[in-house]
């Protein structure tokens, strides 16, 4: 095995370089731990050593924590007790030393590293802009599991609360000004000399580090306090991870350290087992793979190069799009609708970037970002500059075929075509479009500006350069995108639709709209069905449903009473006040009574998603169970600690009880 943790002695100080080799990043793996104990082991035989420090050999991270992959895996108790004693046993020889140990911190020092350094005698840090620190560990189910929990706030007082319960991540400077680091030197300077010296005043007692003794004579009011704040964050729901880490620190706090150390590793092993852990961490794993549309795209691509952009349509949809493309790129615009959209159009982009300019959320100012947009209501020679061309105009086969054989006549051969339809199949439009190897889905979620989903659709006749394309436009836009073939209600739709079906026979059965509603916010979804319905505007699910083949009997009897939403048509199955309105009650179809408790509408429902999403699989309309999940967190709120329909499915054995198997291997 290849070390990791390199010692040397210079002046008789041992500096001690560590390298996980072949990583990006330094983390705490199974063979850095056992380098560790090797290195202590090498360490304890050094004689006359004025003191150690500790320095990585990577250009941008000290250490980044633990390994996640290695904690989803942990499956029994007793593993993560071992885990977790070679963790704190590595920390508590370090400090038997009998001599002072420094972490000298440049770039990443977050989670399990952050904790290794709050167990050296003290800390030194050079200024970077990749220079964070901080316990992000809440953030992915977990909490700090290497005395984090116990070190930070003995250090720091009650800030530390937050810190760790909203998984903070500091710059240097605002890691100094808490007392987390002691010495801050600056970005050009050299980290290991300034460490050096920094060692010589702590050997000489010059150094004035500051270790005031805390007082938590309130820390029960603090604890209560923050265990309001994150039961109104999780609405109610008593997440593992952010609970137990208050647990730790609440009653570690008035413990001894030894003993708050026994108490957090007790935590840790709860949490680590619990489903919320899992489900987070691989929420955090299907993001990174996300996060950046370039990975996704076909190796080696060299994508074509957007000058500039157009977009069929300036109503709800268009406008988003136009947003979203003046806000994060400098490509100009070209929008195209019929005269009377125009100004409107305009106004409300306006008003949109205007809010988000008072937010500090523009690089530019809003007027800068409008000159790059071109309205008009016919196909100028304009059209003959775009590269890609965004279709979103009103939801009608008919329509769309005008507007393609219209536009086609005065596009360039090599424009990227792609059509926002939510529910029209993209195979049934290529025709219309001349080249339709350059024409695809690109189905944006509505409000475009809030929403990070985009589903790229892959039609019969794309080519996957235009994929690949359309990919690239997504990452331009910062866009978390998904891939899947075409099919009717492509991904987040065809698993939405059905769940919506259940939940409003749920209600055609004699079960209130409020339980309904109650029971899918208590799992942890954002708002309830039948509010999701009321919000997106009722006729939009029933005309969607009605495509791909089924009519919902409430949402007709609804909608052909006029009803098609509070916010669409001043009427809806809700009220102003948020209660759901009386009049709406004659209009729910009655189905045969059946009382049904709030766990078997949440089974139901994931049962509901897991049967479509093995359908998926199975047609292979998407590659992997995470695109899935990847559509169903960001596309409509599925509870991140849950890590996506799919591995809660797993997670719970629901996957297994139905299909006999896991999604994810």
């Amino acid at each position: 095995m290849s070390q990791i943790f390199n010692l040397r002695v210079e002046e008789g100080i041992g500096v001690i370089t560590f390298d996980v080799v072949g990583d990006a990043m330094n983390t705490w793996t199974d063979a850095a731990f056992e380098d560790f104990a090797r290195l202590m082991g090498d360490v304890e035989k050094e004689r006359g050593l004025q003191g150690i420090i500790f320095i990585s050999g990577k250009p941008d991270n000290f250490l980044s924590g633990a390994n996640l992959k290695t904690m989803s895996q942990v499956d029994s108790a007793d593993l993560a007790r071992k885990i977790l004693d070679v963790f704190h046993g590595c920390f508590a020889r370090m400090s038997k030393l009998g001599y002072p140990s420094i972490a000298a911190i440049h770039g990443h020092c977050l989670g399990g590293g952050l904790e290794f350094a709050l167990a050296c005698t003290a800390r030194i840090a050079r200024e970077g802009k990749t220079t964070i620190i901080g316990l992000p560990e809440c953030n992915v189910g977990l909490f700090p599991g290497g005395g984090g929990t116990q070190r930070l706030p003995r250090l720091i007082g009650y800030p530390a609360f937050e810190l760790i319960l909203r998984g903070k991540m500091l710059p240097a400077a605002k890691a100094l000004e808490l007392g987390i680091i002691d010495r801050l030197i600056p970005a050009d300077a050299d980290l290991l000399a300034a460490a050096k010296i920094f060692l010589g005043e702590i050997s000489a007692g010059k150094a004035d580090l500051k270790r005031p003794v805390q007082d938590f004579s309130q820390v029960d009011a603090v604890a209560d306090m923050a265990k309001q704040g994150i039961l109104k964050a999780t609405k109610g729901r008593e997440i593992p991870g952010p609970i137990y880490a208050l647990d730790s620190m609440h009653r570690g706090v008035k413990l001894s350290l030894e003993e708050g150390l026994e108490l957090e590793k007790e935590n840790f092993v709860k949490v680590i087992l619990s489903n919320q852990a899992k489900g987070s961490i691989n929420t955090f794993f299907i993001k990174g793979m996300t996060d950046k549309p370039k990975g996704m795209m076909t190796k080696g691509f060299v994508p074509k190069v957007i000058n500039k952009a157009a977009v069929l349509g300036f109503g709800t949809m268009g406008r988003g799009i136009i947003i979203d493309i003046l806000r994060n790129t400098k490509i100009p615009v070209l929008v195209k609708d019929i005269p009377e959209a125009l100004e409107p159009g305009k106004a409300f982009l306006r008003k949109i970037l205007g809010g988000m300019a008072e937010k500090k959320r523009l690089k530019e100012p809003v007027e800068d970002l409008m000159a790059r947009l071109t309205a008009t209501s016919d196909y100028t020679d304009a059209f003959k500059e775009v590269d890609i061309v965004i279709e979103a105009v009103f939801e009608e086969i008919g329509v769309k075929k005008q507007v393609y054989g219209e536009l086609s006549k005065v596009i360039r051969e090599d424009c990227i075509v792609a059509s926002n339809t939510s529910s029209i199949p993209i195979t049934s439009m290529a025709p219309f479009v001349a080249n339709p190897a350059r024409f695809g889905g690109i189905h944006f979620f509505s409000p475009v500006w809030m929403m990070e989903l985009v589903e790229v659709i892959r039609g019969e006749q794309t080519a996957q350069e235009t994929i690949d394309n359309l990919l690239n436009f997504t990452g331009l836009i910062r866009k978390r995108p998904i891939v899947c073939l075409d099919n009717p209600g492509f991904v987040v739709n065809a698993i939405l639709f059905p769940y919506l079906k259940l939940a409003l026979e749920y209600v055609e059965t004699g079960n209130s709209i409020e339980k309904v509603d109650g029971a899918v916010t208590a799992f942890g979804m954002p708002v309830g069905p039948i509010r999701l319905v009321d919000e997106v505007g009722i006729d939009v699910p029933y005309k969607a449903m009605k495509g791909m083949g089924f009519v919902e009997p409430t949402l007709k009897n609804v909608v052909e009473a006029g009803r098609c939403g509070l916010k669409k048509s001043g009427k809806g199955f809700f009220l102003k006040d948020g209660t759901v309105d009386p009049e709406v009650l004659p209009l729910i179809a009655k189905g045969t009574p059946k009382e049904v408790s709030v766990e078997e509408m949440q089974n139901g429902f994931n049962e509901s998603m897991l049967k479509v999403g093995k359908d998926l699989l199975d047609r292979k309309i998407v590659t992997s169970p995470a695109m899935i999940d990847v559509g169903m967190i960001w596309g409509t709120g599925f509870p991140a600690d849950k890590g996506g329909p799919m591995k809660w499915g797993d997670l719970t054995g629901l996957s297994e009880k139905l299909f006999g198997k896991k999604f994810y291997k």
